[in-house]
């Protein structure tokens, strides 16, 4: 893996500042994703949710069958609804309840829901391009899987990427294989690292989801691969609590007491420590998460995200500490030549 991940990380020359950056201008002690619209667009960009009717070849067969052990399977709220609108037409219902709500003014075209490059190049092209072609959606952000990402799909993105904003959001949840096994992912981590090494250098940026307190892994665990994370080329992370929902394996093994979740205080305290590793120029995206509240069932503490996330503030100021405190430098990742 060694080899792997100084390939990815092999990009720019130039050093990042270790420590607080007064370029995050904001006051708080990690780079925002708020922050990050502001100072890149001068104002807030809202992500407006698609689900397009994707689904994932660890569910299909194509790599397992029944996808990943937390994952229930329903996709969105729209999908459960029915028939799934158009994306032009989700577009529309969700740009002006933003307008309404927030006064918004630009937005991005969110491909959230399952593996949303997993279809046939002419297919993707033809859902990016209707989003794309939408009054005041100013880029993508697609999310997907390390193994579905050839190098068609990169260079679609990067014609994208030419004059749009792209995100390009890969599931991964540990560096881990033995972990990544366990939770029927259908993919290792050298296939996550070469996703990310195929995709640097192309003016999309990646962001890298991960979960604290997956079933047998340790907090030594996690933090490497915070650390794995801290020397590839990403521009982001976002950060969830594991979830046990009724409907899914892990629910089940949750409700006959073979697992247990992490309490809000070791989650809240293993974030901060992950959050002191991550470079400073890398976007916070997400700090915990929640679930549809139909089917949840622990833990009790993550149904109150807002507490989750004071707790964080109050936890980093009690150490006086801030992402990338403890961060070793790193090559530049590119991101300050895109738009």
């Amino acid at each position: 893996m060694g080899n792997l991940i100084r390939s990815a990380s092999k990009h720019n020359e130039k050093e990042d500042p270790v420590g607080k950056s007064a370029s995050w201008n904001n006051t708080k002690r990690f780079y925002d994703l708020k922050s990050f619209w502001r100072n890149t667009f001068g104002h807030r960009v809202y992500k407006l949710p698609i689900d397009a009717g994707f689904t994932c070849p660890n569910r299909d067969g194509t790599v397992a069958r029944g996808g990943c052990i937390y994952c229930d399977g329903r996709g969105s709220a729209l999908r459960q609804a029915g028939p799934l609108p158009a994306v032009a037409e989700q577009i529309r219902k969700g740009r002006a309840y933003y307008r309404e709500a927030r006064h918004a003014g630009r937005f991005i075209a969110y491909f959230q829901t399952f593996t949303n490059t997993y279809g046939s190049l002419e297919h993707l092209r033809a859902l990016y391009d209707e989003a794309l072609a939408q009054e005041d959606i100013i880029g993508l952000s697609v999310g997907t899987r390390p193994d579905c990402v050839p190098d068609a799909v990169l260079d679609l993105l990067q014609d994208y990427a030419r004059d749009r904003h792209v995100w390009l959001e890969f599931g991964l949840q540990s560096i881990h294989d033995r972990t990544l096994a366990a939770l029927n992912r259908g993919h290792t981590a050298a296939q996550f690292l070469d996703a990310v090494a195929r995709t640097a250098g192309r003016g999309i940026r990646v962001c890298v989801h991960i979960i604290v307190g997956l079933p047998g892994e340790s907090h030594a665990d996690i933090l490497e691969t915070a650390r794995v994370l801290a020397s590839l080329p990403v521009q982001g992370i976002k950060i969830h609590a594991l979830l046990a929902l009724k409907g899914t394996v892990l629910g089940d093994r949750y409700a006959r007491g073979e697992i247990q979740t992490v309490s809000r205080e070791h989650y809240v305290g293993t974030v901060c420590d992950v959050l002191e590793l991550l470079p400073p120029d890398l976007v916070v995206q997400r700090l915990t998460a929640d679930g549809y509240k139909d089917i949840f069932l622990g833990p009790p503490w993550a149904v109150n995200k807002m507490a989750v996330l004071n707790a964080i503030d109050r936890e980093l100021e009690r150490r006086d500490a801030w992402q990338g405190c403890r961060s070793a430098p790193r090559p530049r990742s590119g991101s300050e030549d895109m738009r």
